[in-house]
């Protein structure tokens, strides 16, 4: 087998670890902790919505509901999100940003952009696509 084949598996790992270290590297600079990948998407998926119940993002980050408890009481802690009882029912909490965490979504959304123009630096819109459809391919694989 063609060792450059064989050698995709390695260059995902590079590449996952590059991207990972730009992000701790420029959240750094800019003043911000750097989250587990599971806090990230918790404010970003508030950043979609003005309040969340805790069970439906659960649902949203693939979590069940106490690990989604433990990730969002750091982030409240942090200053990041606040919780409040439901009106509708006291049992749920609904969850939402606070201007700290509306201020980090902006700045990882900068920096998101900047770290697609250096993934893509130098390929066409076709190429663009066709890494994408390949690793949507690769990632169904997996979900066989």
């Amino acid at each position: 087998m063609n060792t450059d084949v064989n050698s995709s598996m390695s260059l995902l790992s590079r590449i996952h670890s590059d991207t990972a270290d730009f992000l701790t590297r420029r959240l750094a600079e800019n003043g911000l902790p750097h989250f587990a990948s599971s806090h990230g998407f918790i404010l970003f998926q508030l950043s979609l919505q003005d309040y969340l119940p805790m069970k439906e993002l659960a649902q949203r980050i693939n979590r069940d509901k106490s690990t989604t408890t433990v990730l969002v009481r750091k982030l409240e802690q942090e200053g990041f999100v606040k919780s409040k009882a439901s009106s509708e029912d006291a049992r749920s909490k609904l969850i939402s940003l606070t201007a700290k965490g509306r201020k980090y979504n902006e700045i990882t959304a900068e920096l998101s952009d900047e770290l697609l123009k250096t993934f893509y630096k130098g390929f066409s819109g076709e190429e663009k696509e066709q890494v994408c459809n390949f690793l949507r391919r690769i990632a169904g694989n997996f979900e066989k």
